[in-house]
């Protein structure tokens, strides 16, 4: 028998649902961190006493820029995984970019935007 090219309708219909439920799951965190760093619902240091606000208003700086870069990596990751649902209606979703084997299922399920195997990301680290 030769080996799989690529993964059968079914299968990629499989991680097309797990890829739209992960893009649905990271929208909601986007928008959690777009609420805080806009400050929807704030209970801030307005109305406490200035040394306190002082020392709040360095801490909220740092936390901010943390929530900002929190956002730009879901941003980013969102963008990976609708890369990987155009895969999927080309039919090239699973397909290592370096070597052209299939991307071992149990892989694909814990990051479902990759696009290397481990034997091919671990040789690109060489």
């Amino acid at each position: 028998m030769s080996e799989k090219t690529r993964y059968s309708d079914e299968e990629l219909q499989e991680f097309k649902e797990l890829i739209e439920k992960k893009i649905k799951e990271a929208q909601e965190n986007l928008r959690a961190l777009r609420d805080q760093l806009s400050h929807k619902d704030d209970f801030g240091t307005d109305d406490t006493s200035p040394t306190f606000k002082m020392m709040e208003d360095g801490s909220e700086t740092m936390s901010r820029e943390e929530l900002a870069q929190l956002a730009a990596r879901q941003e980013k990751f969102i963008q990976h995984l609708q890369n990987a649902l155009v895969r999927i209606e080309n039919k090239t979703y699973g397909i290592c970019r370096v070597t052209g084997k299939l991307i071992p299922k149990e892989r694909l399920r814990a990051v479902p935007h990759a696009t290397l195997t481990v034997e091919a990301k671990e040789q690109m680290n060489k």
